[in-house]
């Protein structure tokens, strides 16, 4: 059996379109045919060759839904039902060991020391050679916990539950809103919305999202967003006086860093209330430095600067929870639809800002 993948070869390069023979099965395995994958902002920085994790050749992709095609012995779904050829599943993106410290003392299996990423880590030369998204087929490991959806749901609505989603809901799982809260969101790609849509599942009373896109900040007006504020159209100082009298002097109870930008973290010490939390949520890659002034921004104001790596398959859980809760928001999230073919022109999309979510769809 054949299939097909778009392979990053070299950086700053098209993805070469390849033929790879599906390999036998081996214990646990489960070959999937992807009804759909994400392309995340994550692969854009693999693409130009900015994330040190990536080998080459390799096939990007860690967002997906498919198919089950075929699987080697018994497998269970994280429900504990029988997965069977045909079924219509997602998966976590990140395989866990289950027994080191992070793991089995913590309870935090996103920092496992062993934790691997579909589409991130493994070469494409690496057996089972199918190890990313951005092919026809995927095999999935053994250890790798399968999610059942329903049949008749639209995959492209999940494939950013998998990864923007379940890395916002981490992120309020480590800095928990209160109901009334006003929260602040710096950043209004797929991480802020399903950060909008999360504050207001947990109760916030003021969602600011401050971003410099007017068609994702429409967005998020639509996931549930009270304000929006054009980072083109206003000055910092402007924007902290409008979140200044929204919340009667006091600031953002949390504020939110959905951009991956050092001025936008920079930005969010001066949003947040004293006491108050900052969760960095946008960096995955190395960016630089932040500058700050440890008595006055965080020691005086006794502010929590939390940082937020990746995610595990209970927060994967609640970012496909709130899609189906919300599914005509989510259907808006996703702008733009490519064939798997043209992976190269759906990361030009994604880098330059023209989509909130692109998909990749098989070849008609």
């Amino acid at each position: 059996m054949q299939a097909m993948a778009a392979i990053l070869e070299r950086f700053d390069t098209p993805l070469a379109w390849r033929e790879i023979e599906v390999p036998p099965l081996a214990e646990g395995q489960v070959l999937v045919e992807l009804a759909a994958a994400g392309v995340c902002g994550s692969d854009v920085h693999m693409w130009r060759g900015q994330d040190p994790r990536t080998p080459l050749p390799i096939i990007l992709g860690h967002e997906g839904v498919g198919r089950v095609v075929d699987l080697r012995g018994p497998r269970r779904d994280i429900y504990g039902q029988q997965v069977a050829p045909g079924d219509l599943i997602t998966w976590e993106r990140g395989v866990t060991c289950g027994a080191c410290y992070a793991c089995a003392v913590l309870g935090e299996p996103s920092l496992c020391s062993q934790r691997w990423v579909y589409g991130i880590y493994r070469s494409a030369q690496e057996p089972p050679y199918l190890n990313g998204c951005y092919a026809t087929h995927i095999i999935l490991d053994a250890r790798t916990h399968l999610i059942p959806l329903q049949q008749g749901e639209d995959p492209a609505r999940f494939v950013a539950a998998c990864c923007s989603g379940a890395t916002a809901a981490h992120a309020f799982d480590l800095s928990p809103v209160r109901i009334g809260d006003t929260v602040v969101i710096l950043g209004p790609g797929p991480l802020g919305a399903f950060a909008v849509a999360l504050a207001r599942a947990r109760g916030a009373q003021g969602i600011v999202v401050i971003g410099g896109t007017p068609e994702r900040l429409a967005l998020c007006g639509h996931m549930g967003a009270t304000h929006t504020l054009d980072r083109h159209a206003t000055t910092a100082a402007e924007r902290r006086a409008a979140l200044l009298e929204l919340t009667q002097g006091r600031g953002a109870d949390l504020v939110v860093e959905a951009s991956g930008s050092v001025a936008a973290a920079q930005e969010g010490l001066d949003l947040v209330r004293q006491g108050g939390s900052l969760a960095l949520v946008g960096f995955g890659t190395p960016v630089g430095s932040l500058s700050l002034e440890p008595f006055e921004q965080i020691v005086r104001k006794n502010v929590r600067v939390q940082g937020v790596w990746v995610s595990d398959v209970r927060h994967t859980l609640q970012a496909i929870s709130l899609v189906r809760q919300h599914p005509e928001a989510f259907a808006r999230l996703v702008t733009h639809r490519f064939p798997l073919s043209q992976a190269t022109a759906a990361l030009e999309a994604v880098e330059q800002r023209d989509a909130a979510k692109v998909v990749l769809e098989p070849d008609a």
